[in-house]
């Protein structure tokens, strides 16, 4: 299927690995030119390299960090009439009701919900003036199904929802669509860091861990950053132009809902 976004352009933040890897990796492969971010010099030319492997689109990095007011300005002086926009950003740490202050909710929300938001506001003007945008967030399955020891992402990437939910409405008129892709466990780096976890505090293997998380998965298996950039791929797409304000589970089924 041709994709219809060959020559465009799009930011995809936290994209040296990871979800953020495998969006701007398809995007790429449909012919967008990407500006990958990461604070890590290191791990965005890796990522930079193996982009430039597989498609000959244009690759710009930029390096800092996205939740901060000067790693935002840097990416939008770096492209700053993006046709794409994927937010994104790692999530705040787990733990208890109680561990946490309002501090810790400043910061998550910060990240998480003000980030996102700010970067739509900045690039939704010459969206809408030229008749056509995608910005696809990337949020989590605990929008859908709080997770209790989420707590700080579980608010934060609620209140993203909601602002999106609005905002999508009131743009769509113009060409522009705004969705929220919601990950569960992927194979990721982040999910090494889970099952290592699990395997430390109940002395099992790392395969005994994943196993056990497995059981929890109908599909029986962890998602790729592959399939989960093809679907961004996707609502980046000119076929998804009657998608508005959606939230899609990429969960292997784990969310068990009707609606």
């Amino acid at each position: 299927m041709d994709l219809g976004i060959s020559g465009k352009w799009a930011i995809v933040c936290a994209s040296s690995k990871g979800l953020g890897f495998g969006c701007a990796k398809a995007l790429a492969v449909e012919g967008v030119n990407v500006v990958i971010n990461s604070r890590s010099e290191e791990s965005l030319e890796k990522a930079e390299n193996s982009i430039r492997s597989i498609s000959d689109s244009e690759v710009m990095r930029v390096v800092g960090d996205i939740t901060t007011k000067e790693g935002q300005d840097k990416i939008l002086k770096a492209c700053s009439n993006p046709d794409i926009l994927v937010t994104n950003a790692g999530g705040p740490p787990p733990g208890l009701w109680s561990d946490w202050d309002r501090e810790d909710f400043i910061k998550a929300i910060d990240a998480n919900m003000l980030t996102p938001i700010s970067l739509i506001q900045a690039v939704l003007p010459q969206m809408m003036s030229k008749g056509w945008g995608r910005i696809v967030n990337i949020t989590s399955q605990s929008v859908k199904a709080p997770i209790a020891v989420l707590g700080l992402s579980n608010s934060a990437r609620a209140g993203l929802t909601g602002f999106v939910a609005g905002t999508a409405r009131q743009v769509a008129g113009t060409g522009v669509t705004i969705n929220n892709l919601m990950p569960g466990i992927h194979a990721t780096d982040r999910a090494v860091a889970l099952d290592t976890g699990v395997s430390v505090a109940q002395k099992i293997t790392i395969e005994e861990a994943k196993a056990q998380r497995f059981k929890d998965i109908p599909a029986g298996r962890y998602g790729t950053a592959d399939e989960f950039g093809a679907t961004c791929a996707f609502l980046c797409s000119k076929h998804s132009g009657f998608i508005i304000g959606q939230n899609i589970l990429l969960d292997g089924g784990a969310v068990n809902a009707t609606l």
